[in-house]
């Protein structure tokens, strides 16, 4: 009888991959880049298992929302105090904080548990173009 071969943690191969965001469409974009972080396109992939790759997005600032989301879109925020609801459209979000969209959408889509901190912290947003991740020759996707 065969048995099935389970990949142990530091048996893990971890790759840099580098994404351009200039132009692409954001939540098409946030599918990508979460499929890489969580380690699915991988052959010994395991949801009990972290392995995933680091993944550098670069030119964040200039990734597009298709429709009227840019106006219609809200980010929302609660204090937890009594009406500490805060809500900023898409437009002043990309202003004000451009690398916070694209996260948000990544964050949404990679699973909720214990394992989300770990996965988040392989995420590398850049608003431009320029990154200080030179020396680990991450590969274009």
């Amino acid at each position: 009888m065969n048995k099935t071969y389970v990949q142990k943690p530091a048996e893990v191969i971890r790759k840099w991959y580098i994404v351009d965001a200039n132009g692409k469409t954001l939540g098409r974009l946030a599918t990508k880049v979460a499929t890489l972080l969580h380690g699915k396109h991988k052959t010994y992939f395991s949801s009990s298992l972290d392995c995933g790759d680091f993944v550098i997005v670069i030119n964040a600032a200039k990734a597009k929302l298709t429709g009227n989301k840019m106006a219609g879109k809200l980010y929302r925020h609660h204090s937890g105090y009594k009406g500490g609801l805060k809500e900023t459209s898409a437009s002043r979000m990309f202003a004000k904080k451009p690398c916070y969209p694209l996260f948000h959408a990544i964050k949404g889509m990679v699973p909720n548990n214990k394992m989300r901190d770990e996965i988040m912290k392989r995420l590398k947003i850049y608003a431009g173009p320029e990154h200080p991740h030179e020396a680990q020759k991450p590969e274009k996707i």
